[in-house]
């Protein structure tokens, strides 16, 4: 089988939990054999000085080549330790733009990954619907020179792009929606956002939400007959941090982590957090991410006399994000509306307890190795981490029955769904 994927996001360019998911699945398609092109906007971004300078074909740590090829740019390496070859263009056909030669991700079992620059200029701000039209013609002419039996795109900046080319191809198109314009702006939705989402999803021949969660929220904002809707939950890799060492935890932490936005609830967490500390004042917080209502939140907790106890580390990269949950007592994810959470399932696998929103499609994973909440109810929130930080016994339990719950929520068990799926419409 072979997939041509489209995503906005992959590590190391990321700003959420998107660009990790794609990561996860596609590692775990090519253990299934599948052939997986994956195309980005662009090469370049905020995190573009991070990443590594271009190079020849680099071994990765798990004994795998890889060739990376952008258009107009260096592509950064998908994951730690593999190095990008330089641009290799191909002379511009007649009437037309100059595009990349399309070389394969060879594994050593065999299985095939490429990652592919459209040559667009990524990101979120500026001029975005601008953007998604470009990238959604290049991913047109690239599907030109692709082998590919079905499209397959994540969220709504690639639908446009994932409708072309199935109409232009008349290969059938799955549209992968990780979050809807309902969860990320409640009532005061964007309407180009909304328009492009719900686009998508009634042009596809088959919708996959990442949790049943989010499968009502699309029944519930489009009108798509939810027999069209096949939930497949986001999965989480085990091997790479239940190893880590433990931090010494002084003085207790409450972590949250995540993109500082209106949809993963910030200032009812700074209200629970003020309650928490009248009861347990030794008890500090650790906020890492940050976002549009980063000011606001800094703001609030300094209102709330929370200066010497709210720490704000900004976004976290690799080996600090580790370090922040081996110092956390207590994960808390109080968002308003999150269509998934592998925050969530990052902390279990590092043996943290959490406590989630009611409103997220983790809980449908994490349903007794977590304490639930209404995220409008600052004061349950409290109660709960006082009683993780309180009650050992309690910790431990969730730390026990989360980690027997992560172990079913592998990528390998995401990607064998995702193949269903696209098997169902040859």
């Amino acid at each position: 089988m072979r997939i041509l994927m489209l995503g906005w996001e992959f590590p190391p360019h990321i700003s959420g939990g998107l660009g990790t998911a794609c990561q996860g699945l596609v590692r775990a398609l090519g253990r299934l054999q599948v052939e997986t092109t994956f195309v980005l906007p662009d090469a370049t971004g905020s995190l573009a000085a991070a990443a590594p300078a271009p190079a020849t074909v680099a071994r990765s740590p798990v004994g795998a080549a890889v060739r990376l090829v952008a258009a107009g740019a260096p592509l950064p390496s998908p994951y730690p330790g593999w190095s990008p070859s330089p641009p290799n263009l191909r002379s511009p056909a007649p009437g037309r733009g100059r595009r990349p030669r399309h070389t394969s991700a060879l594994l050593e079992s065999g299985r095939r990954l490429r990652v592919m620059s459209a040559g667009v200029a990524g990101g979120y701000g500026g001029d975005l619907p601008a953007r998604i039209d470009r990238y959604a013609e290049r991913c047109v002419e690239l599907a030109d020179e692709l082998a590919f039996d079905s499209v397959h795109a994540h969220d709504w900046m690639t639908f446009p792009a994932g409708v072309a080319i199935a109409r232009a191809s008349g290969r059938p198109l799955v549209v992968h929606v990780h979050a809807t314009e309902f969860d990320r702006s409640g009532p005061f939705q964007n309407e180009v956002a909304a328009r492009i989402e719900r686009e998508g999803i009634t042009a596809a021949a088959q919708v996959i939400a990442v949790s049943a969660y989010t499968r009502n929220v699309i029944v519930r904002q489009h009108g798509v007959p939810a027999d069209r809707i096949t939930v497949v939950h986001n999965g989480i890799e085990t091997r790479t941090t239940t190893a880590s060492r433990p931090i010494r935890r002084r003085p207790r932490t409450v972590l949250f982590l995540g993109r500082i936005t209106r949809q993963k609830g910030p200032f009812g967490f700074v209200e629970a957090i003020a309650m928490l500390v009248r009861r347990l004042p030794e008890v500090r917080c650790l906020v890492a991410g940050w976002g549009d209502l980063g000011p606001a939140m800094v703001e609030a907790a300094a209102s709330a006399d929370l200066g010497s106890r709210m720490r704000f580390t900004g976004f976290l990269h690799g080996v600090e994000v580790d370090r922040a949950y081996r110092r956390a007592d207590v994960y808390a994810m109080p968002s308003l509306s999150e269509p998934f959470g592998l925050t969530a399932l990052e902390a279990a696998v590092h043996d943290v307890p959490v406590v989630v929103s009611r409103r997220s499609g983790v809980a449908e994973v994490l349903r007794e190795g977590s304490l639930m909440v209404d995220p409008d109810d600052p004061e349950a929130l409290a109660d709960r981490l006082a009683a993780v930080l309180r009650r050992r016994p309690l910790a431990r339990h969730l730390r026990e029955r989360a980690a027997d719950e992560v172990r079913s929520a592998s990528w390998d068990r995401a990607a064998a769904a995702c193949v269903a799926v696209h098997r169902d419409l040859e």
